[in-house]
């Protein structure tokens, strides 16, 4: 393990004799003759460990590791000392040394010892980093402490500093321009724009100008030169949302921009080049679609780089609460109320609701009870009964049959048409919305959309 070391040490034969040892080993190093030159430089060059002699002419070795201590200096400390003893080990553990070392010494016994005071020095580290992670509650806009939610603050920031392009998927109301907007932050554009652009909300003869621009008179009603977003995020991060709707003529040209990078304002004709980091979503199944026809295969391969797979709220435990009393505080201040809290069975029918509709749908409820009540806390009763109460097909269980008894033959039916029939049923059930259908069935809406195109395809 290479490392940068700083040694302490005022003896110059003792100081040439340890540096030939750990430059033979690849190390870079550092002298200091004296613990306040060796305290400065820790302080600027942030070694990796610090070799500190126990008798130095200013102060002690023990007392330049407290120093060290104090001002939080992060490397390991290994004391060189000719006056062994118990007591001064022990003192020299108390004050934050990995190990000590007598003088004279073998180069098979510093790159021991060295070793495995950086090695212990790692894995402190690692567990810091892991500690901190694992009970994060909150991540640039996100409210969520469960493994799932985790993992996805995890996998934001690993490739928050890559230009690679991410893909965000996941039900309707589980975050996915929140995601977005967390990856800008975290990443080296975070002083850049951040543009987003739902393609499922703009008409498909205005995309192309919305998302590339146009010239003065490119058509009728364009009296200015418009920027468009992508433009507009040149340096940040441009978020193209519900990309699964984008028409197929819009799909052809978001090729030609992924692979350039570069723009043409709709009517011109120079073309401008753009730094863009870019983010799709969708709450569609892309590789359904892909294979359906609908979108095109050399775009979803340019596009789905690095996937981020949202959880619905269903699936994410006790993170239902902590973004209900989030949210509660949030409404609460907005509208001037007392809520501070639910009652005992206000949370457990929260906790009880699958959510079909995610956090967007909790954020109706909760800001419809904030609005039409008051009080200290929530009570089961200002939430909406119908809502909290609603039959779901997929959690109704048949009667246990009494024991000796069986199904006549002629009501068991295949299994693939049982599994057709329920899903048909859920989707009468929901008005045709397949994330809540999806829910409803406790299945991912990605089985609902193979399912469909499988049965098309079948005639």
């Amino acid at each position: 393990m290479k490392a940068r070391i700083l040694l302490v040490e005022d003896t110059p034969t003792q100081a040439e004799i340890a540096m030939a040892m750990l430059r033979a080993d690849g190390h870079e190093i550092r002298h200091a003759e004296t613990a306040g030159a060796a305290l400065a430089l820790a302080m600027e060059w942030k070694p990796d460990a610090i070799l500190v002699d126990l008798m130095l002419p200013d102060f002690s070795g023990i007392e330049l590791m407290r120093r060290l201590k104090a001002a939080q200096v992060a490397a390991a400390m290994i004391m060189l000392t000719a006056h062994g003893s118990v007591k001064t080990a022990v003192e020299a553990m108390q004050e934050g040394a990995s190990d000590f070392v007598l003088k004279p010494y073998s180069a098979a016994r510093l790159r021991v010892t060295l070793d495995n005071a950086l090695e212990k020095r790692e894995l402190r580290q690692q567990l810091d980093v892991a500690q901190s992670q694992l009970g994060r509650g909150r991540f640039h806009g996100f409210v969520g402490a469960s493994p799932l939610m985790q993992a996805i603050y995890r996998t934001i920031e690993s490739v928050a500093a890559s230009r690679a392009t991410v893909f965000v998927t996941g039900e309707s109301g589980t975050g996915k321009e929140l995601a977005a907007e967390a990856l800008h932050r975290v990443s080296p554009r975070a002083e850049k724009p951040f543009v987003a652009l739902n393609c499922g909300a703009i008409p498909r003869d205005l995309l192309e100008s919305e998302l590339f621009g146009h010239v003065k008179g490119a058509f009728t009603g364009a009296t200015d030169n418009r920027l468009g977003a992508a433009r507009a995020a040149d340096g940040g991060t441009l978020f193209l949302d519900e990309i699964g709707e984008m028409p197929a003529e819009m799909q052809v040209k978001l090729l030609r921009f992924v692979q350039t990078g570069e723009v043409t304002p709709l009517g011109g004709t120079r073309s401008e080049k753009v730094d863009v980091r870019l983010v799709c979503a969708t709450h569609r199944d892309i590789l359904s679609e892909v294979q359906a026809g609908r979108f095109r295969e050399d775009l979803y391969y340019r596009i789905y780089v690095v996937p981020i797979e949202l959880p619905p709220l269903r699936l994410r435990g006790e993170d239902v609460v902590l973004v209900s009393r989030h949210l509660l505080g949030l409404y609460a201040s907005e509208e001037g109320k007392a809520f501070s809290d639910f009652d005992a069975q206000a949370e457990a029918a929260i906790r009880a609701y699958p959510w079909p509709g995610n956090v967007r749908q909790l954020q109706n409820v909760l800001r419809n009870a904030v609005v039409l009540h008051d009080g200290a806390l929530v009570t089961r009763e200002m939430l909406p009964v119908p809502l909290l109460h609603e039959a779901a097909p997929a959690t109704a269980r048949a009667a246990p049959q009494r024991p000796g008894t069986e199904a006549p033959a002629s009501r068991i039916e295949p299994l693939a048409v049982a599994e057709k029939r329920l899903i048909l049923q859920a989707l009468e059930h929901t008005g045709q919305d397949v994330p809540r259908a999806a829910a409803l069935l406790e299945i991912n809406p990605s089985t609902i959309y193979r399912k469909l195109t499988a049965w098309k395809q079948a005639g």
